[in-house]
């Protein structure tokens, strides 16, 4: 590949294309969806040729799997590695979701594929387990006595208020967040609590 490129509308371009090409897929997979966003508007969006766009992703799956990979790779740090927050604090942050925040990638792309073998399942599939078991950590240091059970309700509970949000155009992460302060403090003993202070 050269240095400089034309893109679809005969300009130069500089490198970066890979960039360009994951930017706009993160803007059209989650405005539009996967199968509503064809290789045409992509390139388009992202200023390359589908020739460029097929050097650097030899098809959408590929791309479509490498588009969910660049998502939170280290799940929600922003509020499992606070330690300002004690272990329940971090569980009920989970829920301190902005309205605004779209569908999650990862609920959006499984739903659309229903391909349980494509790569961006696995990493739906991997995210997912994953998140379960950063919400069972939280739990097990705050002294849930069962742990992993607390953080199955919670993932399912999130995963829940993510779609219902979206079908309703309404904010549910609220009415999430109560039903969660539920079941914290129906799996926490109160003891348990007070000692992680």
């Amino acid at each position: 590949m050269t240095e400089l490129e034309k893109g679809p509308t005969g300009r130069r371009r500089g490198r970066g294309a890979r960039e360009r090409i994951l930017s706009a897929s993160q803007q059209l997979f989650r405005e539009q969806g996967i199968n509503r966003t064809g290789m045409d508007q992509l390139c388009a969006a992202a200023q390359v040729s589908k020739r460029t766009a097929y050097q650097h992703f030899t098809n959408k799956d590929e791309l479509v799997a490498e588009y969910l990979r660049q998502f939170d790779p280290s799940v929600l740090p922003d509020v499992f590695d606070r330690t300002d927050l004690t272990p329940r604090e971090r569980l009920l942050a989970a829920f301190d979701i902005p309205p605004t925040t779209p569908l999650c990638p990862y609920i959006g792309a499984a739903v659309e594929l229903h391909d349980p073998q494509h790569p961006a399942s696995q990493y739906a599939h991997d995210y997912k387990k994953a998140v379960a078991a950063r919400l069972a950590e939280a739990a097990r240091e705050a002294g849930a006595t069962d742990p992993e059970q607390l953080g199955e309700q919670l993932a399912l509970l999130l995963d829940g208020a993510a779609a219902r949000t979206r079908v309703l155009n309404a904010d549910t992460f609220p009415t999430a967040a109560a039903i969660a302060t539920v079941l914290i403090d129906n799996a926490i003993p109160a003891t348990a609590d007070e000692d992680r202070r």
